[in-house]
Formats: structure tokens, sequence, C-alpha cells
């Protein structure tokens, strides 16, 4: 794997690394890329998530945090200059594989470290029980990219405040608070910030690619794909029934829906979900003009497997979802 490294080392807005990201995707080669990145206080919520449920807005504004979202699905995260991102780009189709090979290998670099390191088998890494890493994945055709925090240190406070998960996912978790399940490396591991990032580089990669100057004009190109008022705050659906709630292995759903004459006219479906495939052509799409009853729904998503769109959920999960 080899580590990509910019040729200025200055502290850019979060919505550039992810562009990185997707620039990386398009030029590698062979080999897997890695690379890692701090941002000034930030908050990034999934593709799908809706920003009024996950973000306490007048917070943010208030302490002069930034909020973006991003293009990959999962829940809702808190970056400061105290910890660390990581970025992960492979060529592959297969994003569950990559998933668990991305987990398998970080949590090994922090084992070297004597660290309790383990994952949780859907986005978290662990030390000693508690949240060290909260890590998405997206795909692009022939490339996955994962993507997470590393919380060597950061602001409690911040994060309690800045985000506001739903009263389900903590209680699915078994804790009362975001602070009460997290934790940092520099808790349980006496090494400053930059020999940890000097260790990580050293056992996740065997060499680098450097980007040059032309490649962050184009990297400057994609970002603005991110600042849109319209993908950060996303769409704001019209509905007369929502259906939420929070399956296990899959996460928390909110599907709104607008109906006329019981026809599905409008559908959303918002959540920390794990995204595999089109959501809307594949889903979305078929249902609209669509009678809410069981049978009509069932009729309609026959042919579809939901579990190749939103992971871990099975059609009739979401068709029960739905109608219960």
């Amino acid at each position: 794997m080899k580590y990509l490294s910019l040729p200025h080392h200055e502290t850019r807005i979060l919505p550039f690394y992810l562009a990185m990201e997707e620039y990386a995707a398009r030029i590698m080669g062979q080999d897997d890329i890695f690379f890692m990145w701090q941002v000034r206080p930030t908050v990034i919520f999934g593709r799908n998530q809706l920003i009024d449920n996950e973000v306490n807005l007048d917070y943010c504004r208030e302490h002069g945090i930034e909020y973006y979202r991003r293009k990959s699905g999962g829940g809702c995260v808190f970056a400061d200059m105290s910890n660390i991102m990581f970025s992960y780009i492979t060529r592959s189709d297969n994003v569950e594989m990559t998933y668990s090979r991305y987990t398998h290998a970080v949590v090994a670099m922090l084992q070297q470290l004597g660290l309790n390191a383990s994952d949780n088998g859907r986005n978290d890494i662990l030390i000693d029980g508690l949240k060290v890493s909260g890590n998405a994945f997206y795909h692009l055709p022939g490339r996955s990219i994962v993507h997470g925090t590393m919380l060597y240190d950061t602001d409690m406070t911040h994060i309690t405040h800045a985000i506001t998960p739903s009263k389900s996912k903590l209680e699915s978790k078994g804790v009362k608070s975001v602070a009460s399940r997290i934790t940092t490396i520099c808790r349980h591991c006496d090494i400053s910030l930059e020999d940890f990032k000097a260790h990580a580089r050293k056992v996740l990669c065997d060499g680098e690619v450097k980007l040059t100057e032309r490649d962050v004009v184009e990297i400057e190109q994609i970002m603005q794909t991110y600042l849109t008022p319209e993908f950060i705050l996303g769409n704001n659906p019209r509905c007369n029934l929502v259906k939420q709630g929070r399956i296990e292995g899959v996460g928390e759903l909110q599907v709104s829906l607008e109906l006329n004459r019981n026809a599905i006219t409008q559908i959303n479906i918002a959540g920390d979900y794990f995204l595999l495939g089109d959501l809307d052509g594949g889903l979305v799409d078929k249902l609209h003009g669509v009678q809410f009853t069981r049978e009509s729904l069932t009729e309609a998503l026959d042919k579809v497997d939901v579990r190749q769109i939103i992971m871990n959920l099975s059609t009739n999960q979401f068709i029960n979802f739905l109608t219960d």
C-alpha cells in the first residue's frame, strides 16, 4: 500500500480531503492507497442522513464548527486537529471484503502498540470495548473507498453537543451518551500524536505517491461538488407518513412517504445505513405509484434484493418496516 502525500502541509477544509479520495481513486494504479489528514473542528454526516436529525446547527454556528456531508453512508462524526482521519482506496468491487480488510489492518496496527484493539464487525474499531474509530465506505466503478476517524484525543464537549444521535441509537449500544461509549489513543498509550501518525504510516504503507500542484488544482475542482447548499443540506422531503426505527445489523432508518389516494408519490430513505447499490434506480423508483399495501409493495419488489442496495437489509425486512 502506498502513502499519498500533498506538495504542501497546510490544513484544508474537510471536503478537500474527500475530493482527494475521489481523485486518488481515478489515478491509482495497481497499488492500494492510504493517507491521513486533520481538520479544524468539523461535523461530518452521512450521505443519507437528515442534517436536522444529526447535527446541532445552532451549537456548531456558535462555536465555529464546520459541517459537511460526505458521499458515503454511515453515521455522524466529529473531527478536529486532535484526532486523525484515515482514508483508504483500493481497486475492488467487493465493498464488504474491502471494508473488512481495512479494519483488520488498522486493528493489527493498534495491537502492535500493545493496545487491546478489535472491530465490532460493522463500522467501529474498539479499544477495551470502547469506540476509538468510526468508519464508512462508498463505492466508485471498480474502486472502493473507506474513511474514518482515529481519536488520538478530542474535545469531548464538542462531540457531546455538536452531534445529536437519536435515543434509539444510544439505547441499542446500551449507553446514555456519545461520550460514554468512546475513548482516545492517548488514554491507553503513551505516544505523541506525531509519533502515532508515523507508526501508522510505517505499519500500513510500503511506499509513497506524491501529488503535484496540478493534481491539487484538479482536487479543488472535485471539492466544489461538496460545497453546494443543495448537497450539504440535502432534500427536505414532503411527507404525510414517516416510518422510523432501528434494525439490528442495518442501522437507523427513517422512511418519509408522500401518499396520494394511498399511492406512493414520493419516498425518501434516510439513515446511517451503508449503501451498497443504486438506491434511487434500484429501489426508490420501483415504489413510485405503488399502492401502500403489503401486497402491492411485495409485488413491486418481487425481483429486488434490497441486501444488494442497503447492507444487511432483506427485502422482507424492508417491507415489514414499512407496513408494521
